[in-house]
C-alpha cells in the first residue's frame, strides 16, 4: 500500500508520508528513530508505508520527540481519512454507473413507484441503493450473492449476474417486510398435494396459493419480467421464513404455475438457489412439478391407447383430477402428444394478465 493515494483531481497523503520526512531529516536510521520513539521498527515501517493508521499513542510520542503537537499529527490522519473516503466513494460511484447500465431504472420506477430522476444517474443510483438496501450497487456483481445460481453456463456475464441478483434482492426485501409464522415443513408437505387442485379455479388460485404458503412460513413473490433477466425463480431461507420468487415472463397461467411448483419442489428437496432455463440441477424438480400438477398414474391411464385428444376429453379428465385444463394441455404438448399449434386445445390455456409486482 502506498502512503499517497491519487484519483482524478484528489490526492491524499498518509501521516506516514510526513513521518518518513521526519526520519530523513533526523539523520537517524529508521531502526534508531523507532527506538527513540519507543516503538518497534516494524510498527514504524508499517506506518511509513501507509499500511497502519497513526495511533493516538504514536501521535503523542511524535509531538514530544519533534516538538510539535499531537493534534498536528492526528489532523493529518483525519484529513487523509476524509480524502480517502471521498476517493473511494467516487471510485464506487464509477463502478455503480456500470451496474446501473445493466438495470432498467424505469422498470423499478414503474413497478415500485421509485422517484422519477429524469437523466440524473446519481439520483437513480441513490434510489436503487435504498431500494435494494445495499451500500453499493457494485455488490450486485457478486456471483452467488444471496443464493446458489443453478445454471449450466458458468460464464454468466456481469449483466446476467446483476439482473439475477436484482430480482432476488427485490424478492428478499419484500419477504422481509411480510409477516408470517415460522416455516413448517410438515404443513408445507401436506399443502403440496392440495395446492394443485386449487388451479381448477384460475381466478382465485394466486391469492389462495399466496395465503396458504404464507401460513406455512413461505412468502411467495411474483415479479414481472425484468428485461434481460434470465432467472425463472429462486428459493432462499430468511431466518425462520422462506422466500419463493417466481418471475412472470410467460404467456400462459399454466407455465407460471409450473415455475411455481418447480420452486416448491426445490424447497421439498431442500435445494435452495436460483433456477434458469435448462439448468443442470432442474430435472428432478421439473419432474416433481409435472407429477404434482398432473397426477402421473391418472395421466398415464388417460393417454393410454389414444392417438388424438379433443377439448372435451381434456376438460373431462381435468375435472376428474381437479385440475385446470390448461395444465393437461401443457403436459400433452411437452410430451409431444398434441401439436403446439392446435388452436382449439390452446384455447383451454388461460393467458396471463400482466400486473405489477405481487
Amino acid at each position: 500500500m502506498s502512503n499517497v493515494i491519487e484519483y482524478k483531481d484528489k490526492i491524499a497523503f498518509h501521516p506516514g508520508y510526513y513521518v518518513r520526512d521526519a526520519v530523513e531529516d533526523s539523520g537517524l536510521t529508521q531502526e534508531d528513530f523507532a527506538r527513540r520513539l519507543d516503538t518497534t521498527p516494524k510498527n514504524l515501517s508499517l506506518l511509513i508505508r501507509g499500511e497502519q493508521d497513526l495511533s493516538i499513542d504514536i501521535a503523542s510520542k511524535l509531538s514530544v520527540m519533534l516538538g510539535t503537537s499531537a493534534a498536528y499529527w492526528l489532523n493529518l490522519q483525519r484529513t487523509y481519512d476524509e480524502i480517502k473516503a471521498d476517493i473511494l466513494s467516487e471510485q464506487r460511484l464509477t463502478e455503480e454507473h456500470d451496474v446501473l447500465r445493466c438495470l432498467d431504472y424505469f422498470w423499478f420506477r414503474k413497478q415500485f413507484a421509485l422517484e422519477d430522476c429524469g437523466s440524473d444517474t446519481a439520483g437513480m443510483i441513490r434510489n436503487l441503493r435504498l431500494f435494494f438496501r445495499v451500500s453499493s450497487l457494485s455488490v450486485l456483481k457478486k456471483p452467488d450473492l444471496s443464493v446458489r445460481l443453478r445454471i449450466a453456463d458458468k460464464s454468466m456475464s456481469d449483466s446476467d449476474i446483476i439482473r439475477t441478483n436484482a430480482m432476488i434482492q427485490t424478492a428478499m426485501n419484500i419477504a422481509l417486510q411480510t409477516d408470517c409464522p415460522p416455516f413448517s415443513r410438515r404443513q408445507f408437505e401436506r399443502l403440496l398435494h392440495r395446492l394443485p387442485q386449487m388451479t381448477a379455479d384460475a381466478d382465485t388460485f394466486t391469492d389462495r396459493a399466496k395465503q396458504e404458503l404464507l401460513d406455512c412460513g413461505i412468502v411467495l413473490v411474483i415479479l414481472p419480467y425484468l428485461p434481460g433477466s434470465k432467472v425463472k425463480g429462486a428459493v432462499k431461507k430468511l431466518r425462520k421464513k422462506i422466500v419463493c420468487l417466481v418471475t412472470d415472463r410467460v404467456r400462459y397461467e399454466d407455465e407460471l404455475w409450473f415455475t411455481l411448483f418447480h420452486e416448491l419442489g426445490q424447497i421439498h428437496y431442500g435445494d435452495f438457489g436460483a433456477s434458469f432455463e435448462n439448468g443442470p440441477d432442474e430435472q428432478i424438480a421439473d419432474r416433481y412439478a409435472e407429477n404434482l400438477l398432473v397426477p402421473e398414474d391418472a395421466y398415464q391411464d388417460f393417454i393410454l391407447g389414444k392417438t388424438s385428444f379433443s377439448a372435451a376429453d381434456i376438460c373431462l379428465f381435468a375435472e376428474t383430477v381437479h385440475r385446470n385444463p390448461g395444465l393437461v394441455v401443457r403436459r400433452l404438448r411437452n410430451d409431444s402428444l398434441i401439436s403446439p399449434n392446435n388452436k382449439a386445445l390452446n384455447a383451454l390455456r388461460r393467458t396471463r394478465t400482466k400486473n405489477r409486482a405481487i
